[in-house]
C-alpha cells in the first residue's frame, strides 16, 4: 500500500506537462549560457486572437493557452520564449521558439516529438533556418523555409507553429 501510495506521489508531482516545462526552462537556460531569471506565465488566449492567427497561419490551435517565458538580465528583458504545439499527422508537436525584443526568431527547438515518422524536422541544421525569421517572412515551405522529404507534415507543422509563435508574441507585447 505504501508503495503505490509513493508513486502515485511521484507521478503526480512529475506530471509529462511538468516534464515538457522543465526541459524547455532548461533549453532557455543553455541557449542563454548565464544566470538569467526567467519569469514563467501559462497564457490563455482569447478566441478572438486564436480565430485571427488561425485565418492567417491556416493552422488549428491544439489549446486555447501558450506557455510564455520572459527573460531577464537583472532588470533588462531580453528575449520571450514559448511552448506550443503543433499536430503532426498524427500526434501533438512540442516546440519551443526564442524571440528577441524585434520580434524575430533567435532560436528554435523541438522539445517533443511523437510521430513515427518526420523526425528530422528535431535537427539543428534544418530549425536554423528560422533564426532571424520575423512576421514580415513568408513562412513557406519549400520557399524560404526547405522542405524535408518524408517529413513534409512535420516540416509543415512546425513552420506555421513558428510564425504563430511570432504572431503571439507580437500581439501579447505590443511587438
Amino acid at each position: 500500500m505504501l508503495k503505490l501510495l509513493l508513486i502515485g506521489t511521484f507521478l503526480s508531482v512529475f506530471s509529462p506537462q511538468e516534464i515538457i516545462k522543465e526541459q524547455a526552462e532548461k533549453s532557455i537556460s543553455a541557449f542563454f549560457s548565464n544566470n538569467y531569471e526567467l519569469i514563467f506565465e501559462r497564457i490563455t488566449l482569447s478566441k478572438s486572437l486564436i480565430n485571427e492567427i488561425e485565418k492567417e497561419i491556416k493552422q488549428k490551435f491544439v489549446n486555447n493557452y501558450i506557455y510564455q517565458w520572459k527573460v531577464y538580465d537583472g532588470d533588462n528583458l531580453l528575449a520571450y520564449a514559448y511552448l506550443d504545439n503543433v499536430l503532426g499527422k498524427t500526434m501533438p508537436i512540442t516546440f519551443l521558439t526564442i524571440i528577441d525584443l524585434k520580434n524575430e526568431v533567435l532560436h528554435a527547438e523541438i522539445i517533443k516529438y511523437r510521430e513515427s515518422h518526420g523526425g528530422e524536422v528535431s535537427q539543428r541544421n534544418w530549425l536554423n533556418q528560422f533564426i532571424n525569421k520575423s512576421v514580415s517572412n513568408n513562412f513557406k515551405l519549400g520557399d524560404d523555409i526547405s522542405s524535408i522529404s518524408g517529413a513534409t507534415i512535420s516540416a509543415r507543422s512546425i513552420t506555421k507553429g513558428v510564425k504563430k509563435t511570432l504572431l503571439i508574441s507580437k500581439k501579447l507585447n505590443s511587438l
